[in-house]
């Protein structure tokens, strides 16, 4: 195996030839050996106090009545799980597994009296119920959510009466919420409430119940004894979380895509403030605020940012943020128990090299961090921690040069006056790029090579070869998002999980649902706001089979997207969609009015897997490769050449391994300005390829992930080499089908590969080995040796 690079942790300047410096990080993304950890967008996670592991994304949890446990509700894509965590010795002691189809989501709470448990169980459409004894849990016959027509309900947050006998749920996909007898085990009523609730508060004295609705902006106001709706009080975008003053009544609700907490006047029945969790004056959105909890004396309220990796720590009395505690990443879940803050995080520390095999998807281990409730100068050191991991990357200094392609201060102009950007589909770094010499690559993991992509070779060899490039994304659900909107709100993050597991939930996280939409829109809205012309092909666009035509699927793109794109589909060849695109090009040069930013979506680098008498992986793999290499071609034989930046990515890296992270994936930049040849090895994300096409287009950020992110500028020269791109000729047969004898071709037939990662993304890995490899060992196992 190839010795891989060593590449300096530094903040070592990096010359970009004479005309300018740029300070960019060379480290690697993943877990350290120090309980630390680099997340993909290049931040820091440096968790405060003591950390224990959980299983799969913790999302939920109760703290027992008498304060001795703490349980917990893992909802992630893999083996979910509730697990009982001994507060006095800070050990899991007990873990009850759910393997798909049977799920968990979010909801959990306690009897009164501590003997019983509940717990949400999502797409099974049930309340699971148990015995609690000795930090024991002992599962009883479910409640069930079933009515005649079969609704998937999809029980969420929960709240128990303080007789015990009432339990009240919210049910995330029928909008509703819905009282059951715990007497009876029987649903009383359910009475229809804002979209997609999300959890339920039953107030100290009980004549209020509030709802917070996830999928808009509001919190619902029910009576408890009739659940008839009082009222509905507007708040910020994307409420989740919700607590109670038990000092006053007053009621705070954390909004995920405000970045704010919105307090409640339970008397008025209205929001009477808000307070800003931005980290920075003027910020754009990303904390992602989704958990509350309030100190015993009612003065602090503690906020966990799943954006920004921390606790905000709430002064009531000023009604401000007085500091900040780093966590691991995404913490989901706060709790208080004596003197001590109880942080669930839902990433851990991420991923690492999956170089055994490991699915992306459910890799990632939960964490519990108990954290001693700092005092004021403590809390100092804390927010200086927090400040310094979320770095905000600014471009500083002067280029020698006017015409240096990307601006360094607002209203200045590059000489690119044109952006393409590609999307494609789910491949990791080592996977494609793992043979090439000059790279930090492990070529034994390589299975689409330079003999199946000759032009994406070509093209990292000719311009230049990023081998530090990460995607935020685990999956293809955020993959869209974090790609067109620069994040994944709090919606994407914990809703994607059910449905790739195959939990009865649906796939709504490109244009599906306004509950998945983040505040500033995505990449069009903004070249909307920002005056940039701009046409779409084929991303959040939908098939309308009454017209046989492509529908945008969200309505700030307004007509500026091309009907005659093929979407997603991976039975029309991307060579179509070349065509379909180069035919719309061609005009634009014999009329010489190119949009300045156009988004392709090439996906068919997915592939089918050993489908009998569908393409080989191989084949469309080629294919996709010889499309992007085509429009390359085009664009660079065209007088749009000179000021034009093609920049190339995959949404997610999941179908795949990698011998650095799970998230490390093939990207391109191609420009004149980008013609070097070289290596930059300066840590990328998905968001730094935005923020690069933004300040090239004068647009600014939507998020504070693209605001903080490092630009590109290591890539790029002030001197352009105007040489055109050069097609390679596929070099492995386009049209090569599966065969009936195809490696695992069983196994493809059953996988569902109708729409967007649909199909077992573990299981479609271990095909694309087999059918590329061939008896070769899959990473992680020994030949005739199953994996442990």
């Amino acid at each position: 195996m190839k010795k891989k690079k060593v590449l300096a942790v530094s903040l070592a300047a990096l010359m970009l030839g004479s005309t300018s410096a740029y300070a960019g990080y060379t480290q690697l993304v993943g877990p350290k050996a120090d309980g630390t950890a680099v997340t993909p967008h290049g931040w820091e996670v440096t968790p405060a106090g003591t950390q224990v592991t959980l299983g799969d994304f913790p999302m939920g949890g109760a703290i027992s009545p008498d304060h001795r446990y703490l349980i917990v509700s893992n909802d992630g894509q893999g083996e979910q799980s509730l697990q009982v965590v001994d507060l006095n010795t800070q050990k899991v002691i007990q873990t009850v597994p759910y393997k798909s189809p049977e799920a968990l989501y979010l909801g959990v709470a306690f009897s009164p009296d501590g003997k019983a448990v509940y717990a949400s169980a999502g797409g099974n459409n049930k309340i699971r119920t148990f015995q609690f004894e000795n930090g024991t849990l002992t599962e009883q016959a479910p409640i069930m959510l079933t009515d005649a027509k079969k609704t998937n309900f999809y029980p969420a947050g929960i709240s128990v009466s303080q007789d015990g006998k009432s339990l009240y749920v919210t049910n995330n996909l029928n909008h509703s919420v819905s009282k059951i007898d715990l007497t009876t085990k029987t649903v009383q009523k359910t009475t229809a409430v804002g979209r997609n609730p999300y959890t339920t508060l039953l107030s100290q004295d009980e004549k209020a119940l509030y709802v917070t609705n996830w999928g808009e902006s509001s919190i619902s106001v029910l009576d408890p004894q009739t659940l008839t709706l009082k009222k509905t009080i507007p708040v910020g975008l994307h409420p989740n979380a919700i607590v109670e003053n038990p000092s006053n009544g007053m009621i705070y609700v954390s909004n995920s895509d405000s970045d704010s907490v919105s307090i409640i006047d339970p008397n008025q029945q209205k929001e009477i403030k808000t307070i800003s969790l931005s980290p920075y004056k003027n910020a754009p959105m990303g904390s992602q605020p989704n958990a509350l909890t309030l100190s015993p004396d009612g003065k602090t309220l503690y906020v966990a940012n799943g954006g920004n990796n921390d606790v905000a720590v709430v002064d009531l009395n000023k009604e401000e943020v007085a500091g900040l505690i780093p966590t691991a990443w995404y913490p989901s879940g706060i709790y208080i128990h004596e003197n001590q803050l109880l942080v669930l995080n839902a990433k851990g520390l991420g991923a690492g090299s999956n170089r055994e095999g490991q699915y992306i998807g459910n890799m990632m281990k939960g964490t519990m961090s108990f954290i001693d409730v700092p005092n004021k100068t403590q809390l100092k050191k804390y927010t200086k921690q927090v400040e310094k991991n979320n770095e905000i990357y600014q471009p500083t200094g002067y280029s020698a040069s006017e015409k240096f392609p990307i601006p360094r201060f607002e209203g200045q102009e590059s000489p690119i006056k044109h952006v393409i950007y590609v999307i494609k589909e789910n491949r990791t770094y080592d996977q494609v790029f793992g043979d090439m010499e000059k790279g930090n690559g492990d070529p034994s993991l390589t299975i689409f090579g330079e003999d199946i992509t000759p032009n994406i070779h070509k093209l990292a060899d000719q311009f230049v070869l990023l081998d530090n490039f990460y995607a935020n994304a685990e999956i293809s659900a955020q993959g869209h998002n974090w790609s067109t909107a620069a994040q994944a709100n709090d919606y994407v993050e914990k809703n994607w999980l059910a449905n790739y597991s195959g939990r009865n939930r649906g796939y709504d996280y490109e244009g599906g649902n306004e509950a998945a939409y983040p505040k500033a829109g995505f990449l069009w809205t903004n070249a909307l706001r920002s005056g940039v012309t701009f046409r779409n092909y084929g991303e959040f666009i939908n098939y309308d089979k009454k017209t046989g035509k492509y529908v945008a699927a969200e309505a700030s793109m307004g007509n500026n997207f091309d009907p005659d794109f093929p979407s997603y589909d991976l039975k029309i060849s991307d060579l179509d969609r070349y065509a379909a695109w180069e035919e719309e090009f061609n005009e634009y040069v014999k009329n010489g009015n190119l949009p300045q930013l156009q988004i392709v979506r090439l996906p068919n680098d997915h592939t089918l897997g050993t489908k009998v008498g569908e393409l080989t992986p191989q084949a469309m793999v080629a294919q996709n490769d010889y499309a992007l290499g085509k429009l390359v071609e085009a664009v660079s034989n065209s007088p749009y050449w000179k000021d034009t930046a093609i920049f190339v990515t995959e949404d997610d890296a999941q179908n795949g391994w990698d011998s650095v992270d799970a998230h490390r994936t093939t990207s391109l930049v191609i420009s004149p300005y980008t013609q070097t040849g070289k290596v930059d090895s300066t840590l990328y994300d998905t968001t730094s390829m935005l923020r690069t096409m933004e300040m090239i287009l004068g647009m600014k950020p939507m998020t504070q992930f693209d605001a903080s992110a490092v630009p590109m500028v290591n890539s790029f020269t002030h001197k352009p080499d105007f040489k055109a791109f050069e097609l390679e000729e596929p070099r492995y047969p386009l049209d090569r089908k599966n065969g009936q004898n195809a490696p695992m071709a069983k196994e493809s037939a059953e996988l569902d590969f109708s729409g967007v990662d649909h199909a077992d993304s573990d299981k479609l890995n271990k095909i694309l080995w087999k059918a590329t490899k061939g008896d070769k060992p899959y990473p992680g196992e020994r030949k005739g040796h199953n994996k442990q």
